[in-house]
């Protein structure tokens, strides 16, 4: 009886602390681990950045295209651009001209 005695308060003088303990670090460890840690903020955060610079790319370049299709808009149109684009999409030109090919620019 006294042995039992001693071992119950023996668990409860340690069992306590040791609970506390795990649960803390239970806690700690979900803080910084798992679907809503910081880690996985970070890596949201990051992708965040990463879609807003080609949001941006993309309203860039929608914006150059829109610039050159109201320069071909029949109220407007500009003799430079339509020659332009005649050339281009007949294939043609002159025997004098100088033709620079720009592969990184898109159509």
């Amino acid at each position: 009886m006294i042995l039992q005695y001693g071992v119950h308060k023996y668990i409860k003088a340690v069992g306590i602390p040791f609970l506390g303990l795990a649960m803390t670090c239970y806690f700690a460890y979900h803080t910084f681990q798992g679907d809503r840690g910081l880690f996985a903020w970070w890596q949201l955060q990051k992708q965040v950045v990463r879609a807003e610079t080609m949001a941006q790319k993309t309203d860039d370049q929608k914006s150059f295209l829109e610039k050159r299709v109201r320069l071909l808009n029949p109220g407007s149109l500009d003799p430079d651009m339509l020659d332009e684009r005649a050339r281009l999409m007949l294939n043609f030109g002159h025997r004098d001209d100088v033709v620079f090919i720009d592969s990184e620019r898109k159509y």
